[in-house]
């Protein structure tokens, strides 16, 4: 079930990825795509019933049933890189703003509506 649901997320932030013009909106559209993505990547790694992979006397010496721990180390970089993204993307966007006065792409190209 929560994999659908990190599959409209990657849904709704294509669409506001193909649909909108403001900078700003571009890049929070990213950024709902990347939730989604790691939010299906995590939904991955779940085991039902899983127990934590580290070993203790409390916890049974199978692994058959541990979490895997692979996904939430990807998905913990990710974060990190995506914070980093975003950040550069917002500097270029106030770079834009300086530049040409808007963070509309259509006034930067010069489209007239």
């Amino acid at each position: 079930m929560i994999q659908y649901f990190s599959l409209v997320l990657i849904a709704i932030g294509i669409y506001g990825l193909l649909s909108q013009k403001n900078l700003v909106k571009l890049i929070v559209s990213l950024n709902i795509a990347e939730l989604g993505v790691n939010l299906f990547i995590v939904s991955i790694g779940y085991v039902a019933d899983g127990k934590v992979p580290i070993l203790s006397p409390a916890v049974n010496r199978s692994t058959m049933n541990f979490v895997d721990p692979l996904p939430q180390a990807l998905v913990l970089t990710a974060i990190v890189i995506g914070v980093g993204v975003t950040a550069l993307a917002l500097s270029l966007v106030l770079k834009v703003k300086e530049s040409y006065g808007t963070i509309e792409l259509d006034e930067i190209r010069g489209d007239k509506a």
